[in-house]
Order: C-alpha cells, then sequence, then structure tokens
C-alpha cells in the first residue's frame, strides 16, 4: 500500500457512479464541472458521447469515479443499439447511479422510460435536475412538482444543480460519497482520467467536429488516431508530438462539406483540436487530418469494432 493511502481515514470512501440520461442533458459537462478539468467532449448536439468515459474526482473525504455514458435514446442504426447497450451495461457495473433529468424542460417519455428502468435496479440512485439555472424563479416550484410526479414512489434523493456554473455541485458531491462504501483510493489522487490518450486525442477532434459542421455531418463521423510519435527538436524547430488521425464520414458529399472550400474547414478543426491536444499533453502537436469515406460505417459490425464500438452483454 502506498504513502497516499495509508494516510487516509478508516471511514475513506469510493466506488464507480454512472451518470446516465438522455442525451443531451449536460452529463459530460457534469462530469468536467465536477473533476475541475476537462476529460469529456461537449456540444449542443445530441449523442455527442459515445464511449463510456471515467473520470475521477479525488477529494479528502472520498474518491468518485464518474462513469459519462452516452445518453439513452431510441436507436436508429447499429451504433445506436451499441451506445444505449453501452449506458445500460454501465448500470450493473457500479456502486451508484445519478440519474440527470433536464430541469428547465418539461419531463417527457424518455425521463420516464430510464426511470422505469433504474426502478428494476437495486443500486442506490440519486436524481440530478440539471440546468436548473435556466429555470425563471417564479416557475421553480412547478418545474419542481413535475419531476417530483415522475420520481413518485421511488424515494430518490434529488439535487437541483447547474452543470455549466457549478450550481449546488459541492452538495453533490457530498452526496454521493455519503452513500459510497468505504475503501480505499482506486487510483493515484492526481489523475483525472484513466482513459488511453489516444482516444482522448480521437475526442477532441471529434468535438470540433460537432461545434463546426451542421445538419448530417456530426452524427455521421467517427475519428481513429493512425499513429502518434515524439518528434525530437531539429535546428529551430522545437520538440512536438506529432499526431496522424482520419476522420470517417459516410458519404462523399459530406467529406466535401467537411474539407470546405480550398480545404478551410479542415483547417479550422485541426486547429482548434491541436490547441485542445496541447493542453491536453502539456506540450506542443503536429496535427494532419486525413477524410475518408466509409459507406454506412455506423451499421458495419467490423467497422464498429475496430473504431472501439464493441458489442456489450447485458
Amino acid at each position: 500500500m502506498d504513502a497516499a493511502s495509508t494516510s487516509l481515514s478508516d471511514s475513506y470512501r469510493s466506488g464507480f457512479v454512472a451518470l446516465i440520461g438522455r442525451p443531451n442533458v449536460g452529463k459530460s459537462t457534469l462530469v468536467n464541472q465536477l473533476v475541475g478539468n476537462k476529460v469529456a467532449i461537449t456540444s449542443p448536439v445530441a449523442q455527442t458521447t459515445r464511449n463510456r468515459l471515467r473520470a475521477i474526482l479525488t477529494t479528502p473525504e472520498s474518491q468518485l469515479i464518474l462513469v459519462d455514458t452516452p445518453g439513452i435514446h431510441k436507436p436508429h442504426h447499429l451504433l445506436g443499439e451499441r451506445l444505449v447497450q453501452s449506458a445500460r451495461a454501465a448500470i450493473g457495473e457500479v456502486d451508484q447511479v445519478l440519474l440527470l433529468l433536464e430541469g428547465c424542460e418539461p419531463p417527457g417519455r424518455g425521463d420516464a422510460f430510464i426511470v422505469n428502468l433504474l426502478r428494476q435496479q437495486r443500486l442506490p440512485v440519486q436524481v440530478v435536475l440539471n440546468k436548473w439555472d435556466r429555470v425563471p424563479l417564479d416557475r421553480k416550484p412547478e418545474a419542481d412538482a413535475a419531476y417530483r410526479d415522475l420520481l413518485e414512489e421511488t424515494n430518490w434523493p434529488v439535487h437541483h444543480c447547474s452543470a455549466l456554473n457549478g450550481g449546488g455541485c459541492p452538495e453533490l458531491v457530498a452526496a454521493v460519497s455519503a452513500l459510497m462504501p468505504e475503501g480505499p483510493q482506486l487510483y493515484p489522487p492526481e489523475m483525472v482520467s484513466d482513459q488511453p490518450e489516444k482516444l482522448l486525442m480521437a475526442e477532441l477532434i471529434r468535438e470540433q467536429v460537432l461545434m463546426h459542421t451542421r445538419e448530417e455531418i456530426p452524427h455521421s463521423v467517427a475519428v481513429s488516431i493512425d499513429r502518434v510519435e515524439d518528434m525530437p527538436a531539429r535546428g529551430k524547430s522545437k520538440a512536438r508530438t506529432a499526431v496522424l488521425a482520419t476522420v470517417l464520414v459516410e458519404r462523399k458529399s459530406q467529406k466535401g462539406i467537411l474539407i470546405g472550400k480550398g480545404g478551410a474547414m479542415l483547417r479550422t478543426i485541426g486547429q482548434g483540436a491541436r490547441l485542445q491536444m496541447q493542453n491536453l499533453i502539456d506540450g506542443p502537436v503536429y496535427l494532419e487530418l486525413f477524410v475518408k469515406v466509409v459507406a454506412d460505417w455506423r451499421s458495419k459490425p467490423q467497422r464498429l469494432a475496430e473504431l472501439g464500438y464493441a458489442e456489450e452483454r447485458l
């Protein structure tokens, strides 16, 4: 046992907590807010999260491993089915569940479906009414009552939070920590994510695609990191990390949109991703992007497996 573990109190708590909810309710934004670092990509586009990303929040009282899951939705292709499988499988692999609901909007059928799904589990569930800062003061009692009707007979604690500005987050961390089992730190306290660096790089590129493109492009894009290697300093050039990546799309027209006139769109995407990567690895990055058309890749099991979207066993 290392020095960090031996200095912990006997009542230290640790464990895994899955963030579950519909697409675009703010799960990734909340993960980043709680950890205090950008470990999950965010965008206004639904179904931004595709991988079960684990972020690590270490406090003097507890260590929480936050499992950010894809939004649970009605799938329209094999990729969508795999994403929903991933989210549902996560429920059986954690110590506790955080159900995120969009407090600024009335509850819908998707929320009711997830509530009924979680009622069948024996895990502790806590509810986060996210985006509470966007609810006008005079409408807060009405919004609160609507969600309490949805959650009747559950006895799940309800927290009002803003993933964007951090409102209610310290209280949420304390409540989640209190329900965790006693145990040691599972990761070094300085770690904020256990994801492979290549996966994080691929996600940073995909985030830029989501930010800068519209219409059919975001959902039909995947990114693979082909090579990462250190480039030593030469002459006036400083040492840097070279990253070669391929952006997959499903149609030739999408490739044209992604590249843009004279390559302008791809340069914009590359510049934004490169800056984020430099923050990730704390050093200069040379990024080269390629665009490749793979027809209907979202419906091809072999291609999905190559990209890391394996079938989950429920």
